[in-house]
């Protein structure tokens, strides 16, 4: 076809071999640049969790003490934890013990972080935050090992000032009824200051314009937080219920310093049984068993919180 631009007629344009390559060439580009990007994180990924759970895997299916030979047994690990009574036990100690922690994150950390964020001189709001959240970058076996000096029956700090109200002395680390409370109160003062630095940072991201426009209104304090405060900071506590349910059904360090999961089974929670499975009895491919079925309940309970949080969290 003949055009002519005297004529007024834009003449076609000409796609040529080159043009179409170019959007081709840049996606490419594009891709190798992510993937360089992500490259840190997938070596990170596949060195560190997907390899050690094929390993874990792998290893349920055998009979294994770290000195032998392993044999190949099947589902018999599998078929052991039907019949371990004292593994639910356990599962149950943990169980107890997990929740109250998550209570404790989420609810507590949400009243602590309302409060520092009224209005306080900022070096005292400054000093608060510090204070909750110093414990969070403490190691926590160096915290439990604080805190057992602190709840010792004969010589401790609690059971003195305890003593100084009449009461008598409790033993925190020795009794089936306190020891799970110890284990509690130690991480629960050790986590929770990472749920307030979250929090806050939530309660800042909200804007001020609605909680003004609600103040005009004649809303009072409850009706501003239950109407705006919590719809708006819903993502965030969905996000702490799920980090901190994972994170607490995982505690080792405080009742292995503290307790030593005792007395029983009483403070006694998954992992470290795990870890008595493995280390202590040398039965690598029963532990094995115990940690992917413990992988198992962590996946379900995650997806039924997401699944629930379709009900009550709010996006905007």
């Amino acid at each position: 076809m003949t055009t002519s631009t005297e004529s007024g007629i834009t003449p076609p344009a000409v796609v040529t071999d080159h043009g179409r390559r170019a959007p081709a060439r840049r996606k490419r580009k594009d891709g190798l640049a992510a993937l360089a990007f992500l490259s840190p994180s997938i070596v990170t990924f596949l060195v560190f969790v997907f390899a050690p759970t094929v390993g874990v895997l792998y290893l349920s299916f055998y009979d294994w003490n770290l000195l032998s030979d392993g044999e190949f047994v099947g589902f018999d690990n599998f078929d052991r934890l039907v019949h371990d009574g004292r593994l639910l036990d356990v599962y149950g100690s943990t169980t107890y013990m997990a929740l109250v922690i998550l209570a404790v994150n989420v609810v507590v950390g949400l009243l602590l972080a309302v409060l520092l964020e009224t209005r306080m001189p900022r070096w005292l709001r400054g000093f608060f935050r510090l204070s909750f959240l110093f414990p969070f970058v403490v190691s926590a076996s160096a915290v439990a090992l604080i805190w057992r000096f602190l709840l010792n029956k004969d010589l401790g700090l609690v059971n003195y000032l305890i003593g100084l109200t009449g009461a008598g002395r409790i033993d925190w680390l020795g009794s089936s009824a306190f020891a799970p409370v110890s284990v509690i109160v130690v991480n629960s003062w050790k986590t929770i200051g990472f749920s307030i630095l979250v929090y806050i940072a939530g309660l800042q991201s909200i804007p001020d314009q609605l909680k003004e426009a609600a103040i005009v209104d004649g809303a009072n304090a409850w009706t501003r937080f239950w109407r705006i405060t919590f719809p708006l900071l819903s993502p965030t506590i969905f996000f702490l219920v799920v980090i901190n349910t994972i994170n607490s059904f995982q505690i080792f360090a405080e009742p292995r310093v503290l307790t030593q999961g005792g007395p029983g089974d009483a403070s006694r929670t998954i992992v470290e049984y795990l870890y008595d499975r493995a280390f202590g009895d040398f039965d690598l491919g029963y532990a094995s068993a115990i940690g992917i079925t413990f992988m198992l309940v962590l996946i379900v309970l995650t997806a039924i919180q997401f699944r629930l949080s379709r009900r009550w969290t709010f996006y905007e």
